[in-house]
């Protein structure tokens, strides 16, 4: 689902790192561009197939016996609708969930606009927080997820009585990349920008001791107060958050950071 265009170049030249994987970079840097940025991309993420492909494709063509299908990311979708391809995609009558704006737009994209999306926060609590999940018993759930992701969602709905299965379509590495080339034109860079906490842990890992301190003193904008305390706790010096997960939101903080810049300081001209 393609983000609304802001189309006043209002951050008049900011430079900002995109650190997200590289197939999903593209439609913030443009954003980003529109609204006159200077995005520069350093993927601190990969994206690869799981371990257990065959295992997670089996699940998944199975989920006519489920009543639920939970998506938790973008990613779960790409890969796991990849995987049902053979099978015609996913069986009519699936209640489908999203957690979050993004993956509910990949589903929407693909055909499969879900019912169920958390109307304010676009993360695990919130999600358990809607009415639909609160009584599930009985209920054949699927939770379709990267290798190792978060376990309280599943947890939650077992304690509520559900069958809580878990197909995990795709998995998460650190890139093999280094920072000393980036590190040479960090003077292009005024704002880092980073979209989950494993992003953040191979950046501190990818700059290594010696740039780390350069990285950790830029302004660093993420997406949720969970990633500040994160932040926080690897040593950034200085957290701004957007008010939500998209790449409108993302672009919308940038430029309310912009803006701050831009004005003067009480004292000035007089």
């Amino acid at each position: 689902m393609p983000e609304p265009v802001i189309e006043s170049p209002r951050l008049n030249g900011l430079g900002v790192l995109v650190t997200r994987p590289a197939h999903q970079s593209q439609p913030l840097c443009e954003l980003i561009r529109t609204a006159g940025g200077r995005p520069l991309c350093f993927p601190a993420l990969e994206i690869l197939p799981p371990r257990r492909g065959g295992a997670a494709q089996e699940l998944l063509r199975g989920l006519e016996g489920f009543e639920l299908a939970i998506f938790v990311s973008p990613n779960a979708v790409r890969y796991g609708l990849r995987m049902l391809q053979d099978a015609g995609g996913l069986p009519g009558g699936l209640e489908l969930a999203a957690v979050g704006e993004a993956t509910a737009g990949a589903l929407a994209d693909a055909g499969y606009p879900p019912p169920l999306v958390p109307a304010k926060r676009y993360d695990s609590e919130a999600m358990l927080a809607s009415p639909r999940l609160k009584r599930v018993e009985g209920q054949r759930i699927m939770i379709i997820r990267g290798e190792g992701g978060r376990a309280l969602l599943g947890d939650a709905l077992r304690q509520r009585g559900a069958e809580v299965v878990y197909a995990e379509v795709y998995r998460r590495a650190c890139p093999d990349a280094r920072a000393d080339d980036l590190v040479t034109r960090w003077a292009e860079i005024d704002v880092v920008t980073a979209t989950s906490n494993e992003i953040l842990d191979n950046l501190v890992r990818l700059f290594g001791p010696v740039h780390r301190p350069l990285l950790q003193k830029t302004p660093l904008l993420v997406i949720s107060e969970g990633m500040q305390t994160h932040a926080r706790h690897l040593g950034f010096q200085r957290t701004l958050r957007a008010k939500r997960a998209s790449d409108r939101a993302i672009v919308e903080a940038l430029i309310e950071h912009k803006t701050r810049l831009s004005k003067p300081s009480k004292g000035e001209g007089q």
